[in-house]
Order: structure tokens, then C-alpha cells, then sequence
């Protein structure tokens, strides 16, 4: 099995507190997410995964640094649901 870099994978296994089974490799996952985030949380995701910086992304999206945290929050709670963790579980 070949090692390929997951930032994806990476960055959701971090911010799910329990994680009962492995998550999908990297292109199922980014399908699954991709339709059940929305476009900006699927973006800020996205660029933590990538480590990019956050300004352009606010700038990017036209957002304030208070939506961006709301936004956040959000998205971690989403990522915490027990029936998206079975989507993006194997």
C-alpha cells in the first residue's frame, strides 16, 4: 500500500473528539464532505487542511473575523455528528 499525504484526512481526524472507525481514503472523503459541508465550511476546512493562510480565505469569502469564528464553531460541530461520522467512516 502506498503512503499518499492526507491533509484532508488529517485535519478531520483532529477535530473529531471520538472516532470509532478509520476514516475513507482522501478523494471519497473530499466527495462525501463536499456535499454535506457548504461551500464556505467545506473552504475553511479545506484551508486548514492545506495550512493556508487564514486572511486571504476571510478576504476570499468576504467574511469578518467574528462570522469566521461562528462559521467555525459550526463546522466542528458538524464534523462532530454521529451520522456524518458514519459517511465519512469506512
Amino acid at each position: 500500500m502506498i503512503d499518499h499525504t492526507t491533509p484532508l484526512r488529517d485535519e478531520v481526524e483532529k477535530h473529531i473528539r471520538t472516532l470509532v472507525n478509520p476514516l475513507k481514503e482522501e478523494a471519497e472523503l473530499y466527495k462525501v464532505l463536499k456535499v454535506k459541508l457548504t461551500k464556505k465550511e467545506f473552504k475553511v476546512l479545506n484551508t486548514w487542511a492545506n495550512e493556508e493562510a487564514m486572511d486571504l480565505l476571510l478576504e476570499k469569502l468576504a467574511m469578518d473575523e467574528d462570522r469566521y469564528g461562528d462559521l467555525s464553531l459550526k463546522l466542528i460541530k458538524k464534523l462532530n455528528q454521529e451520522k456524518l461520522k458514519q459517511e465519512i467512516s469506512i
